[in-house]
């Protein structure tokens, strides 16, 4: 008896199935509708390339079926992952340095002696931005000072590596030496090649899953708010919606830090610009 032959699945390139246009549309309807994120038509490629596993692991042979399994909210922990698929981003420390030139130099140093201080690292990724600040605040107002540093993202899994601190030595791009002999620990056995931020820095963080395309959970006023190279991916309207939000957590005379490639003219009238890509709420 002749075996009946499984019909064959349409691949790319790269070995996983096609993605029509009309699929790839509904996938950019429901991370916009999620996350607030526009995801260019540019992107498909990418999103093939980081969704495909995923039709992988639970045997789906087509986008289509695995676009209405997370649609369906039947796995809320698959619609999450494919969240942090889709929004995951290269991030490293000390990035566009003179943020943190301007927050040791200028922001600290304005900061009356003794008093609590909090940034809200917004949008933290893997974690660096977080410690960058950390340690430029343990260098300014010391490891004895009432310090907090707060990293939230949409992507439970950056959040995750925020969280332990753990990074290998070749992540160590635009890290000073001297933060990393005094601020780090050394890998051993299996971490060996690897460095783990410090307990004393560690102690001044704390991590939150935020969605910057929602109403925002109760997290306190901050100083100053860093918003970094996200807004890119964000259209007009959520722009001025998630600035509006971020806003709000700033106490009066705080500062809003955006990246070198984003702006907020046009979207704003409560804070003014101190210098590109560094704004102020009026005390």
């Amino acid at each position: 008896m002749a075996r009946t032959q499984k019909p064959e699945i349409s691949m790319a390139a790269n070995d996983h199935p096609d993605i029509s246009n009309a699929e790839f549309a509904q996938f950019q309807k429901l991370i916009y509708k999620i996350a607030g994120i526009s995801l260019a038509d540019s992107k498909k490629v990418l999103l093939v390339g980081r969704l495909g596993r995923r039709l992988k692991h639970h045997g789906f042979s087509s986008f289509a079926e695995y676009y209405r399994f997370v649609a369906s909210d039947a796995d809320p922990d698959e619609l999450q992952t494919m969240v942090d698929l889709l929004t995951t981003n290269e991030t490293y420390f000390f990035r566009e340095e003179a943020h943190f030139e301007f927050l040791s130099k200028t922001v600290v140093a304005q900061h009356p002696a003794g008093m609590p201080f909090s940034i809200w690292s917004a949008a933290s990724s893997t974690g660096e931005e977080i410690y960058t600040i950390s340690f430029v605040l343990a260098e300014t107002l010391g490891l004895d000072a009432n310090w907090t540093v707060t990293g939230s993202d949409i992507s439970t899994q950056v959040l995750a590596t925020a969280q332990r601190g753990f990074y290998w030595l070749d992540r160590t791009r635009g890290l000073p030496q001297t933060y990393l002999r005094k601020y780090c620990l050394k890998g051993v056995r299996t971490q060996e090649g690897g460095f783990m931020v410090a307990p004393e820095i560690k102690r001044h963080t704390r991590f939150l899953q935020v969605n910057l395309n929602k109403t925002l959970p109760v997290l306190g006023k901050f100083h100053v708010i860093f918003l970094r190279n996200v807004m890119i991916y964000f259209d007009a309207e959520t722009k001025r919606q998630v600035v509006a939000r971020l806003v709000e957590q700033l106490h009066p005379g705080g500062y809003f830090i955006v990246g070198h490639s984003e702006s907020l003219n046009g979207l704003t009238d409560t804070l003014r610009a101190i210098k590109p890509t560094i704004y102020q709420l009026p005390a």
